[in-house]
């Protein structure tokens, strides 16, 4: 391809670049134009929706309602807001808007952005004093259905509560005056209000509307809760604190201490605050009065709980009053006893005094238990407290005593143990020397051709071993450790002895009967002949393991299981 086509291609890609370019540059700038030309016609709607006709009916319907100066007042600062609106507001957005379209044909677009969000402004604030101005016309032309509708229902609800309260005429006695007294109030606002709307006095009728119905409301309210606030106040609360009265007064005099209850301030309170919720419930406010007389009946119905508890609380520190004091007495006439045996069985048993300072420690701590106990003891015949608490205090201290109780339960184990070791310990010198005497009977008793010199090394040290048990045994004092000790280690060496003394006679008799059963295949095959006789040498130099292994061997090679079965007639 020649220098020139070369040339000719860069040319095309060049000029079809541009092309492109000048393309996506028109797309972009037509996308813009259309965004702006829609801005600009929404805001030319908004404009033209601020001067509603609504504003113009509404105020037509305003005119023929002017019957006083005040209505009159209120039309015309209407008329010249609306006025103000139309006639210079709307202008100047209309200036603005012409001007957006200008900087619009003059492709002005960054003049143009700002001019757009700042005239959008103005339309959003102009349109809400607008949509404010017809919302207070309509308050009045509205008003006179919105208010006949709503005194029909309030005319409706209080008829319902005025045949309640003369249906029931008898329950509201205490306040009948006030309450008839209301009921004329609020005929006299149905009265006042036909009035005003007759003279068109909207503004005092939205007035009377409101005090009709809080009115009503309170009524309602009243004629509810009424019947339930006098018979609690009046009946059943005055019961209540006579029966928490006359049980508080028959405690005390049966010796219960309930000052913490605080009773009779507490009811001098119930009375104030009854009196004030009577008195407030005759100028008909019931405000919280069923929240306050529910929290006295709470609080009267929790006293017959206190009172339960004080007397549950009396059997358990009486209870505790007697079985702390004998238990008490018990264990210290107990430790005191071991006390005086101390020294005895410190020497007896070579203790140190760390080893018995347990005792003094359960001495101390029962004497502490005691002066709490006379401390408790003391402040109930004062009746400084309530049951209750001393019976709490009761409950702690008997607990301690349990603790020390259990301290010297372990402590009297222990040393009734050491006793019960040495006795122990002279009953096994029995067996074991029976065990040692079994070992040599049995020894004997088997004629063996040598005994083996492991029997005698054993013999010699389990005899040595009772030795020095029985030297231990014949101390004083006797130190039940070390004592143990010697126990120990002399029946476990008199035990291997017994058991070296079974195994070896067991054995040597498997020797000795290997030896006699294999004598039949001597004569036939020369191999066990020569194993016997091996094996004959080995039993009368006392190597019994080795003469039944050379026996079992020379048998095993005629008559193959030998070992088994001479393991299953000796019961291995």
């Amino acid at each position: 391809m020649s220098q020139s086509t070369f040339i000719l291609l860069g040319i095309a890609y060049y000029i079809f670049s541009i092309a492109v370019i000048i393309t996506v540059l028109n797309l972009l700038n037509r996308k813009d134009q259309k965004k702006y030309q829609n801005e600009i016609s929404e805001l030319e709607r908004d404009k033209n929706l601020i001067i509603s006709a609504s504003i113009m009916s509404e105020l037509n319907k305003v005119e023929p309602l002017v019957n006083n100066e005040d209505m009159q007042n209120l039309y015309q600062e209407w008329q010249q807001r609306f006025k103000e609106l139309k006639d210079v507001e709307v202008p100047k957005l209309t200036d603005q808007l012409l001007e957006i379209e200008n900087l619009y044909q003059e492709k002005k677009y960054k003049e143009l952005k700002k001019k757009i969000a700042q005239v959008e402004l103005e339309v959003y604030y102009i349109k809400t004093r607008s949509n404010f101005l017809l919302d207070e016309i309509r308050e009045i032309t509205l008003s006179e259905e919105r208010n006949r509708e709503t005194i029909t229902k309030l005319k409706s609800r209080y008829r319902e509560i005025r045949n309640k309260y003369h249906n029931d005429k008898n329950k509201y006695e205490m306040i009948a005056s006030p309450l008839d007294l209301q009921f004329e109030n609020v005929d006299k606002l149905f009265g006042a209000f036909e009035i005003s709307m007759e003279k068109n006095a909207y503004q005092e009728v939205g007035k009377i509307v409101k005090a009709i119905d809080d009115i009503i409301g309170n009524l309602g309210l009243v004629i509810e809760e009424a019947p339930g606030i006098i018979a609690m106040g009046k009946i059943l609360i005055p019961k209540k604190m006579k029966e928490i009265n006359n049980i508080y007064e028959k405690m005390k005099k049966e010796g219960f201490n309930l000052e913490f209850l605080n009773l009779p301030y507490n009811l001098t309170e119930c009375n104030k605050k009854i009196t004030d919720i009577f008195q407030r419930l005759n100028v008909l406010n019931i405000e919280d009065s069923t929240f306050e007389l529910k929290t006295m009946t709470d609080y009267f119905d929790s006293l017959y709980n206190d009172f339960d508890k004080e007397r549950i609380a009396r059997k358990i520190f009486e209870d505790y009053q007697r079985s702390i004091l004998m238990k008490v007495t018990k264990l210290t006439k107990i430790n005191d006893k071991l006390l005086r045996k101390l020294d005895d069985i410190k020497y007896s048993y070579d203790l140190t005094d760390e080893d018995v300072s347990v005792i003094e420690e359960i001495r101390q701590e029962l004497k502490e238990i005691r002066t709490k106990y006379d401390e408790i003891i003391e402040l109930h015949r004062a009746h400084r407290h309530s049951f209750s608490h001393l019976g709490k205090e009761m409950e702690v201290l008997n607990a301690k005593l349990t603790h020390t109780e259990e301290k010297l339960e372990t402590a009297l184990r222990t040393l009734g143990s050491l006793k019960e070791d040495e006795l122990r310990a002279r009953e096994q010198l029995d067996e074991i020397k029976n065990i040692l005497n079994q070992s040599k009977q049995q020894m004997k008793s088997y004629k063996l051709p040598v005994i083996p010199k492991k029997y005698f090394v054993e013999l010699s040290e389990a005899t040595e071993a009772i030795a020095n048990m029985v030297h231990e045994l014949e101390k004083t004092p006797i130190s039940i450790k070390t004592l143990n000790t010697r126990v120990d280690t002399a029946r476990d060496l008199v035990l291997k002895l017994f058991n070296t003394t079974k195994e070896t006679i067991k054995t040597a008799k498997m020797a000795e009967t290997a030896i006699v059963y294999g004598n039949r295949y001597r004569p036939i095959n020369s191999d066990v002949d020569f194993g016997l006789t091996k094996a004959e040498n080995a039993f009368y130099k006392g190597n019994f393991k080795l003469s039944l292994e050379n026996a079992i061997t020379a048998i095993n090679i005629v008559e193959p299981g030998i070992h088994k079965r001479l393991m299953e007639e000796y019961g291995e």
